[in-house]
């Protein structure tokens, strides 16, 4: 049999059921298989050895017994890595269906990549998992022979930081792959961890404070219409939890948030977060609760649970479930099972109560309520609200893909506000600084899950702004009307940074996404916006593989 280095077209692959085609971007990570303990299901004899396939020479092969499915290959790296990209040399007996999988333990394997159309050659594949032993797994041959390998080459890096004591899910280990052909950034894991490292301790510095003694922190919003509001204390513990590991002292400044949160109920219902405190740290404005906040603090007490436990001071877990339980109950229309902008909102004002907000649709958060408490009906909210995006975008945005602030009629004819739903009357029907977001809040679900749904939505969005921009992100400007209109000059991080989620999720926008990841480097924190900063960072955070559903 003899061997074939002809290059994989991108037409000849299938990602199974999560995402059509394959990225040929590569990333910098370096070679971590080389001369590492390999295993094999079989060898077809003496001379085809599975250390042939890690030995660096072209001129020998593993090869397995003919004529048998399914076969695999394991290569143990030794510890563990954060992969990127997987190269495979194939003799002339490839294989037809094959899937790449990384495991923790050897034991429990996880699918980075799969096709069932292989053609043999070389398949240059880049992926996003973690995992001591990567192993390639045979189960249709594309011959009548067997498998095999002239090479198995894996490129990665070491887990970012060595797992604390306790520490479930330390920043930089990618415990959870994104869903296959999702690109990332181009350069190293550890370079790319590196920079969110680097912005999370400079926004941390900017917008984390403890003005009001008590133990608590709080997350300063000087540009919001009060110091401190409810979607600012979300965005600190979703942060702080997810940036456990890099930051020591994570645990010490998300317990100082949870107890601001705790000391600051809504008058409505207790275990829903207060949205609005003055600079002494009273709750003003009504003293009722936005839902955007709500969703965060939720997500990031789940998030909490899973990085440190939830025996010590507080019961993380149990504070969760309490939140997302008032969440359905005080937070979601049970006529329409879409989410009200807060608790403040009655059927005595149908405007409102059939009002929704677009950047509050966050599927990510529905599955992690979901696993949380095992109630089914986020499922169903979840669903409404992929239907929703997906009418808005067809009917009002068919060749943008926007989304507008607020949507009115969701008990008949959903539709973008007409006039004032609750900010401005110019803007809450247009996509403005509540959809900035989301590119972000719909990608992220996309890139994690490999929703079909959520794929498509965000793809919209991203073909729409990189032709648009003719693919220059210091284009994208501040607000557009739903048919792509521009309605502000200028440039704000707010409005460029979602858009590089959306981006992970196309295989041809690779070149795109460096571009806005390098305008996001280029772009300064200043102590007067938090807003674009902390949205920002939770981009950086995604696009660099280390967002995940607890």
């Amino acid at each position: 049999m003899g061997g074939r280095t002809t290059a994989l077209g991108a037409a000849g692959l299938v990602l199974g059921l999560l995402v059509a085609g394959v990225t040929s971007a590569e990333a910098a990570d370096p070679l971590v298989s080389a001369g590492k303990a390999v295993t094999a299901s079989s060898i077809e004899g003496t001379g085809f050895e599975p250390a042939k396939a890690v030995d660096g020479s072209s001129s020998t092969r593993w090869a397995s017994l003919e004529g048998q499915d399914p076969q695999w290959l394991r290569v143990d790296l030794g510890s563990a890595h954060a992969i990127s990209r997987v190269r495979l040399s194939w003799e002339a007996a490839y294989a037809r269906s094959y899937r790449v999988q990384t495991s923790v333990d050897g034991a429990a394997w996880t699918d980075v990549y799969s096709t069932t159309s292989g053609d043999g050659g070389t398949d240059d594949l880049t992926v996003s998992g973690s995992g001591q032993y990567v192993r390639v797994y045979g189960t249709a041959r594309g011959t009548s022979y067997g498998y095999s390998l002239w090479e198995l080459e894996v490129y990665g890096a070491p887990s970012g930081t060595p797992p604390q004591p306790g520490l479930g899910h330390p920043f930089g280990s990618r415990q959870t792959p994104y869903a296959a052909g999702v690109l990332r950034p181009s350069g190293s894991t550890s370079t790319l961890d590196a920079k969110v490292v680097d912005f999370y301790q400079r926004w941390k510095a900017a917008f984390v404070k403890q003005n009001c003694g008590n133990g608590w922190c709080q997350v300063i919003s000087p540009d919001a219409k009060f110091p401190y509001v409810a979607e600012a204390q979300g965005y600190g513990m979703v942060i702080t939890a997810t940036m456990a590991g890099a930051d020591p002292d994570a645990k010490k400044t998300f317990d100082g948030l949870l107890k601001y949160k705790l000391a600051h109920p809504s008058v409505n219902n207790p275990d829903l977060l207060a949205s609005e405190q003055d600079a002494a740290c009273r709750s003003v404005n009504g003293g009722d609760s936005a839902t955007d906040g709500d969703m965060d603090t939720a997500y990031g007490l789940l998030l909490a649970d899973r990085q440190w436990g939830s025996s010590g001071t507080y019961n993380y877990r149990q504070i969760a479930v309490r939140n997302i339980n008032a969440i359905k109950k005080s937070l979601v229309n049970p006529a329409t099972n879409l989410l009200l902008m807060g608790d403040w909102s009655t059927s005595g004002n149908s405007r409102q109560y059939y009002g929704s907000r677009s950047s509050d649709w966050m599927s990510d958060h529905f599955r992690a309520f979901r696993k949380a408490t095992g109630d089914s009906a986020w499922d169903t909210i979840r669903v409404k609200h992929q239907d929703l995006i997906a009418s808005l975008q067809s009917k009002y945005a068919p060749n943008t893909g926007l989304l507008p602030d607020f949507v009115q009629d969701t008990n008949s004819t959903p539709k973008p506000a007409v006039g004032e739903m609750l900010e401005r009357d110019d803007t809450d029907g247009t996509y403005w600084y509540n959809a900035c977001r989301d590119p972000w809040r719909i990608g992220a679900d996309a890139a994690l899950t490999g929703d079909a749904r959520s794929l498509a939505a965000a793809r919209k969005m991203n073909a729409w702004i990189k032709s648009k921009t003719g693919g220059d992100p210091a284009r994208i400007a501040v607000g557009y009307q739903l048919n792509g209109t521009q309605i502000s000059g200028g440039s704000d991080a707010a409005f460029v940074a979602p858009f590089a989620v959306a981006a992970t999720t196309d295989p041809g926008s690779q070149a795109w996404l460096d571009a806005l990841w390098n305008r996001m480097l280029a772009t300064p924190i200043s102590t007067n916006t938090y807003f674009g900063a902390s949205i920002q960072l939770q981009v950086m955070i995604t696009v660099t593989g280390n967002h995940w559903i607890p």
